[in-house]
């Protein structure tokens, strides 16, 4: 089955075709509740972001001109609503909490050890910089090349790179036995 482009799918939400809109959230809910757990280290603030991520999309989606891909837009979205959160949650998150993520693996033995890597790479990116989360996760999860991660946060290709670098080196160390 062939399935519709982003922009075309905007398109659609703009004329008022509600099932474009579906569309969209569906196809990224996952990713940005994702991005949300790992740039937050819990569920509760995973949700909360998820959803003032799509709320911004929706109010802006007029303003997407379709001049780099739709999911570049998106991730600078929340990157922005990541900050907001930030700016005003950071002086009350405990750095202890261990969120409650849900893997889908048959396994419960390969269960077992998925999330205890998937807690312990939550946990140890908590320990990064929002700037060295925002790369990790962009670079990582995201899959953007680092040019693109340089305009979306509006630095320089090799200042991605060196915080990118230096987040690896940190991780490392967090996550070595």
């Amino acid at each position: 089955m062939f399935t519709k482009r982003d922009e075309k799918l905007v398109e659609q939400a703009l004329k008022g075709n509600k099932k474009a809109w579906f569309t969209l959230i569906s196809r990224y809910e996952s990713a940005m509740y994702q991005y949300g757990l790992r740039m937050t280290g819990n569920s509760h603030d995973a949700a909360d972001l998820m959803q003032e991520i799509f709320i911004s999309v929706f109010r802006s989606l007029a303003c997407f001109k379709g001049e780099g891909s739709f999911k570049s837009w998106l991730y600078r979205i929340a990157h922005c609503r990541c900050v907001e959160l930030y700016r005003k949650r950071r002086p009350h998150a405990d750095i202890d909490d261990v969120p409650d993520a849900v893997s889908e693996v048959p396994c419960p033995e390969m269960q077992l050890n998925s999330d205890h890597e998937s807690r312990a790479l939550t946990q140890a990116m908590q320990t990064l910089s929002l700037s060295q989360k925002t790369v990790v996760e962009l670079k990582f999860f995201g899959h953007f090349t680092f040019e693109e991660i340089a305009q979306q946060m509006d630095i320089s290709t090799n200042t991605a790179k060196s915080r990118l670098y230096a987040a690896l080196a940190k991780l490392k160390l967090e996550l070595e036995p």
